[in-house]
């Protein structure tokens, strides 16, 4: 292959690799976002074992800045013009690019786990909220803020608390549903506590907290899962371009 040939792949081998180190960083930030949890939902995940969208993040904080490494040092080993460097570069790459496969994977089956539909989040809420137990606590701590804050009860509705059997109703059976969707004053006391207990829409969170929960999670796997396909697109293409950089260089 002509000199002038083998530059311009040799550039575009580098021009290539500076954008997937650049992505590689990206999502190394974003998978931190992620694994931090920032909206404190893991333990709603985490009580089923389905944590898998926060393992996948944890991967791919790895793949991330693996990606960025390994893209610098195909930067190198391509104006060194090394067949030896170029091919212990696309080595790491494939080994990192498998990584990345199984996080994006990971994360995106896990979302369709939990979100797919509201009944395993309902149920988990009717069977650990109020519960004596780290799980129990963790999961009413949850709920507790998610109702509060979103202002909004059980998962579809305050139905939730009265078509079904809960560990709420065992251990407090005057109570219909946890007063955090009773509707709060501006001091964030209750704003009628009776009137809430009886069931009066004036005092009472109507709508559900799925669609919110939903919307978290699926935040959660567009960044691990969905940002890192598209990372993977272009780290497959630089891998292409780099092979053929490869096989020519002498």
């Amino acid at each position: 292959m002509g000199a002038e040939v083998l530059t311009c792949l040799m550039f575009l081998v580098v021009g290539l690799n500076a954008i997937a180190a650049a992505a590689g960083l990206a999502l190394f930030a974003v998978a931190i976002w992620v694994a931090v949890d920032g909206y404190k939902l893991y333990p709603i995940s985490g009580v089923s074992g389905k944590d898998d969208i926060f393992a996948g993040a944890w991967i791919a904080i790895f793949t991330g800045f693996a990606f960025f490494l390994t893209c610098i040092f195909g930067i190198f080993a391509a104006l060194k013009r090394s067949r030896a460097l170029m091919l212990v570069y696309l080595i790491i790459m494939f080994i990192i690019f498998l990584f990345e496969c199984a996080s994006a994977i990971t994360a995106a089956t896990n979302r369709d786990y939990l979100v797919g539909n509201s009944n395993l989040v309902k149920k988990q809420m009717l069977q650990y909220y109020g519960q004596n137990s780290t799980q129990g606590m963790q999961i009413t701590q949850t709920w507790n803020r998610v109702m509060e804050q979103v202002e909004c009860c059980g998962a579809d509705g305050p139905k939730d608390w009265l078509e079904y059997n809960s560990t709420l109703k065992q251990i407090y059976p005057t109570f219909n549903w946890p007063l955090g969707c009773c509707k709060r004053l501006s001091t964030f006391e209750l704003e009628n506590t009776a009137n809430c207990k009886l069931g009066l829409t004036s005092t009472l969170f109507s709508k559900g907290c799925f669609s919110y929960i939903e919307s978290v999670l699926s935040r959660y796997t567009w960044a691990v899962s969905w940002y890192g396909f598209s990372v993977l697109m272009l780290v497959f293409f630089t891998l292409v371009i780099a092979m053929i950089y490869y096989m020519y260089l002498e």
